[in-house]
């Protein structure tokens, strides 16, 4: 059974920067595709960005430029780094691994990190 623990969310005024970390307990990390999705107040959950075990990224297109996605196998972690943030960035930030077929549907979950942007 694979554990997602997150850290790094946090409250920032706009044109700030932020870094969420995402570390997995159990299961083979390398060999998941890994990915991070958000949840703003009153919407559902959105993707925002993933890398597969191979290293191929995908970003949601209005966030390509300003988030990147990474992973450290030997650490068995995944980071988003997240400039020049914005109000509508704020929300619940989730991180994801272990992709079920060939969509967006993951099976392992982190337990979510809040993150605020204020103007």
């Amino acid at each position: 059974q694979v554990q997602l623990l997150e850290s790094g969310g946090g409250s920032v005024q706009a044109g700030a920067s932020l870094r969420l970390s995402c570390v997995a307990s159990g299961g083979t990390f390398s060999t998941y595709d890994v990915a991070w999705f958000r949840q703003a107040p009153g919407k559902d959950r959105e993707f925002v960005c993933s890398k597969t075990s191979g290293g191929r990224t995908t970003y949601l297109g209005s966030l390509k430029g300003r988030f990147t996605v990474e992973r450290r196998n030997a650490k068995k972690a995944m980071y988003l780094q997240m400039n020049n943030l914005k109000p509508e960035d704020t929300a619940v930030y989730y991180c994801a691994l272990d992709r079920l077929g060939s969509g967006q549907q993951y099976r392992y979950w982190g337990q979510g990190t809040q993150v605020s942007v204020s103007s």
